[in-house]
């Protein structure tokens, strides 16, 4: 699917938990509101979204939406625009993974999520090494 892209990282130990606090100060940085889902074994769920861009441009309940799993010596993290979750931070992770986290979308959301990927991949592969 267009918009949705996903980087796999081996041998790197990397603390994923820093990985995921970097990730959402990145994107608060950049003007996003962020939500995460609690720690869990399978995984980890961050949502971003910009209220005014994602209202005039998409649906309001779209946002762009990274998943980490694996352990730190073995990871992915997987990017693109997925539904806005109310109150992600009390949902089960092993819910959100096996549902259809990510959606099918149009030209105009493909295009601003390829956009903001570049800037986060880049930034993601500084941060690990």
């Amino acid at each position: 699917m267009l918009g949705d892209k996903s980087e796999h990282f081996e041998g790197k130990g990397t603390d994923l938990s820093a990985l995921e606090s970097h990730l959402e100060e990145y994107l608060k940085s950049d003007g996003f509101t962020v939500q995460t889902s609690p720690p869990s074994d399978q995984g980890t769920v961050i949502q971003a979204k910009k209220s005014g861009f994602l209202r005039e441009v998409v649906a309001a309940e779209r946002a762009f939406t990274i998943t980490i799993t694996g352990t730190s010596s073995d990871f992915t993290v997987r990017f693109g625009i997925g539904k806005w979750l109310q109150n992600l931070g009390v949902a089960a992770i092993e819910t959100l993974l096996l549902s259809d986290l990510f959606l099918v979308i149009d030209v105009a959301d493909s295009m601003w999520s390829l956009e903001v990927e570049d800037k986060i991949i880049a930034d993601l592969k500084k941060f690990v090494g």
